[in-house]
């Protein structure tokens, strides 16, 4: 299957519209509509109705690899010019948003003490997004950051030659509003709060929470943001619970450990092939 057609039926299959895909593509709508009518030939198969646009059975099936097989090519091209590129003192970090923690920022800051010449960009996205720009190399470096039991890796989608190494872990708290019946516990069971509101975050959705536990966790206010003050602002306000890495818990609110299920905050470290130079050094200092 040829790249470039994947890349449109992918693109098409997002947006539910040949005309939004083109305009994403820099395409006609009609050559959008001979690339799909060229990869449902090469497949003799129907990969996407017309009214509306969305994929068949067939074209959900194509989904479920195109993009973990397009993000590889895209990695194995990054990691060739990786490869051929000289040495350089410019680096890129992605890194979601509550991944570099004061440890990971105080290895950052020995890494650049030691290096002084090194220009260091840093940018936040999610985790998805993270392993895409380092994958693509747009970034050198990335930091990924979840919930996982204690020293069990993040579920990453898989990328080919991509190297993940944990490089930083700590307890999770469960932040409750200062006057809350239970904030004044040393530790809490989450099963104790299955009948609270949760608020609705990327770190802690409620169905990650029914995942490890079972029923309930009802969500509150829906947050796509990454502040952590504001986390704090609507967990005092009584808009629901949340769970955060201990070292990330805003002031106003209250932190109380979580005692079971084991559950840790994990931080990982993405990176391709990295030729000896800058990037391999603050990988190494990334790495402790």
């Amino acid at each position: 299957m040829d790249p470039q057609l994947l890349t449109t039926f992918v693109t098409v299959a997002r947006h539910g519209s040949f005309s939004a895909a083109a305009t994403e593509l820099g395409y006609t709508q009609s050559a959008i509509s001979q690339q799909i009518a060229a990869l449902e030939a090469d497949l003799g198969l129907a990969l996407l109705s017309r009214r509306p646009v969305a994929p068949t059975p067939a074209g959900v099936r194509l989904l479920e690899h195109a993009e973990a097989l397009l993000l590889r090519l895209r990695a194995a091209r990054a990691d060739v010019l990786r490869a051929a590129a000289p040495p350089r003192n410019r680096l890129r970090l992605a890194a979601t948003p509550l991944a570099v923690n004061p440890v990971l920022a105080a290895r950052l800051a020995r890494a650049r003490a030691r290096e002084p010449r090194l220009e260091l960009t840093l940018s936040t996205c999610p985790a998805e997004q993270v392993l895409a720009e380092v994958a693509a190399g747009r970034a050198e470096l990335g930091l990924a950051d979840g919930i996982t039991a204690p020293s069990d890796p993040l579920r990453l989608p898989e990328a080919g030659l991509m190297t993940t190494t944990g490089v930083s872990q700590e307890d999770l708290v469960v932040v409750l509003p200062p006057d809350h019946p239970l904030a004044a516990r040393t530790a809490l069971r989450l099963g104790d709060l299955a009948d609270a509101r949760w608020l609705d975050t990327p770190l802690c959705p409620p169905s990650r929470l029914r995942d490890l536990v079972g029923d309930g966790f009802p969500a509150g206010l829906r947050y796509q943001g990454d502040d952590v003050h504001t986390l704090g602002t609507l967990v005092a306000a009584g808009h629901g619970l949340t769970l955060l890495p201990a070292s990330a818990t805003p002031r106003g609110v209250h932190g109380v450990a979580l005692a079971e299920p084991r559950l840790a905050h994990r931080v990982e470290l993405i990176h391709g092939t990295l030729p000896a130079g800058a990037a391999a050094d603050l990988a190494s200092a990334l790495a402790g």
